[in-house]
């Protein structure tokens, strides 16, 4: 039973292995293709597209830094700036950071210009911003928007 199962995991290894490889240029597949496991060519990919872990840490500092700052402009859209504001969110999680919604919501809601500030005192006064989600604050945003855009 046991060299069974060692063969079986041996076959879906060696087919992770095949679709790993498959996917990816010839130039990344030379740096791959030393890798004897799916789990050594993952580590591979791993280190060559992320970085080591100090490198990961050093992406995440300034990642977070660019959170921090991020701000709407006075000219902007605020469909644009909540595009900035999760392509900043969804960089840091593919570095592993573990950023919740509430966190988004209340950044975003902080960083919005004056033309908001109404919207944003009835979101805080209305909504429950530990499960407003990030999309609904979207669809508030972009409402608010257009109806200012129409006056």
């Amino acid at each position: 039973m046991q060299k069974g199962k060692l063969r079986e995991n041996k076959k879906k290894d060696a087919k992770a292995l095949f679709f790993i490889q498959q996917g990816f240029h010839e130039n990344v597949f030379s740096r791959i293709s030393a890798g004897e496991s799916a789990k050594e060519a993952w580590k591979i990919l791993k280190t060559e597209f992320q970085g080591s872990a100090k490198v990961i840490m050093v992406k995440l500092q300034y990642l977070r830094r660019e959170f921090e700052t991020l701000s709407m402009q006075s000219n902007e859209y605020v469909q644009d700036f909540l595009s900035r504001t999760k392509a900043v969110v969804n960089h840091m999680k593919s570095y592993g950071e573990n950023i919740n919604d509430g966190t988004v919501v209340a950044k975003i809601l902080r960083s919005l210009t004056p033309r908001f500030v109404h919207v944003v005192a009835a979101i805080e006064e209305s909504k429950d911003l530990s499960v407003f989600t990030v999309d609904e604050l979207m669809g508030s945003l972009q409402a608010h928007e257009d109806r200012l855009n129409r006056s």
